[in-house]
């Protein structure tokens, strides 16, 4: 049976196509894809990202919990407020899945993937070194993305300060805690509170005028901003070297000893694929597992969409790591001209590319 978040209602209610997502029950939309996708990044709109697994891990034990686990040095994290992402690995350096970590006054607080939950969970349970873990189930979790979010956002919970919250960085008041975050590309900031609350400020974002926004839109915009998704752009096949996610792997302290650390020292100078980003202005629109050829060998499509912003194709594509500049890509058994990029394509409302 799959799972419903405490938004259900609401979403029926606001006219949205319900569709199975990682075990959920979720808004794909609600009645056109492109109309949320130029809402978040005109002005702003709202996700109900309640699927994901908040789990708060507190106590003494809980830095050198989160250091073993974590591939990204969980010691940056100096004051409460303060956000990482990172990855969990296994001893192969697959990576099991990504996550965000806040310092809180009692410990930590990670945000992981709803499709991974009870692989986590297990993961955590399996690894426990005594650290006091809280799966919290009773909180509702909001994004909204856009120009426009924060301002109005800290309007409707008179909440001032949050117009000077930084990146990566959180605020919390009573059981409410703010982040500024997001997977869209644009700003904005993902709002975790107890349900009831959470539903109220659902309603509230509607009668504001901000603009629903479902699993759809989500993944464009996501794209657009070339940001990975779980199970299709990386998984437990995939080490964070060649899933563009290098950058995350902390060697130093030389001495700490995460799980993955001896295979990610081996993989740092012997990868042969990466992560990169794609486009393609022709006709037709790139999908997942499409083939690409390029100078240095054949590659795959992980995730591919038209782009609204831009009007034509983005994908992230795994190729040869000597791999660069123009590509073909087979569309229904032609091959196309294309051409390899950095991602992201497009930040703040602005093409990149």
């Amino acid at each position: 049976m799959l799972h419903r978040t405490p938004l259900f209602d609401a979403h029926v209610a606001a006219g949205a196509k319900m569709v199975p997502f990682g075990g959920w029950e979720m808004p794909l939309h609600y009645g056109s894809q492109i109309a949320e996708h130029e809402a978040v990044r005109g002005a702003a709109g709202v996700f109900d990202v309640s699927h994901m697994t908040i789990v708060d891990i507190d106590g003494d034990k809980a830095a050198p919990f989160l250091s073993r686990l974590m591939a990204n040095d969980i010691g940056r994290l100096a004051e409460t407020g303060q956000a990482l992402y990172g990855a969990l690995l296994n001893d192969q350096g697959g990576i099991l899945d990504d996550l965000i970590v806040y310092r809180t006054d009692s410990g930590f607080r990670a945000v992981v993937n709803a499709s991974t939950r009870d692989k986590v969970l297990a993961w955590f349970a399996a690894n426990d070194n005594g650290a006091p873990r809280r799966h919290r189930s009773d909180l509702t979790m909001l994004a909204v993305q856009g120009p426009d979010a924060v301002a109005v956002i800290s309007e409707l919970l008179s909440w001032p300060a949050l117009t000077d919250l930084a990146g990566f960085r959180a605020a919390v008041r009573g059981d409410c805690m703010v982040g500024r975050t997001g997977y869209t590309g644009e700003d904005g900031v993902e709002i975790m509170l107890p349900a009831a609350e959470g539903v109220a400020l659902f309603a509230r974002l509607l009668a504001a005028g901000v603009k629903p926004a479902g699993l759809a839109a989500r993944d464009t915009l996501r794209l657009e901003a070339g940001l990975n998704l779980y199970g299709q752009d990386m998984s437990e096949d995939n080490h964070p070297y060649e899933s563009n996610m290098g950058w995350t792997v902390a060697l130093k302290p030389a001495d700490r000893d995460f799980i993955g650390r001896p295979a990610m020292e081996s993989l740092r100078a012997t990868y042969t694929r990466k992560l990169t980003g794609l486009v393609f202005q022709g006709k037709g629109v790139v999908r997942h597992d499409f083939t690409v050829r390029t100078n240095a060998g054949d590659g795959t499509v992980t995730s591919g969409v038209f782009s609204p912003t831009l009007g034509y194709s983005v994908a992230l594509v795994r190729v040869p790591r000597a791999a660069e500049g123009d590509c073909e890509v087979d569309i229904r058994g032609k091959w196309l001209p294309a051409r390899l990029v950095k991602p992201s394509f497009v930040r703040h409302g602005k093409a990149l590319v």
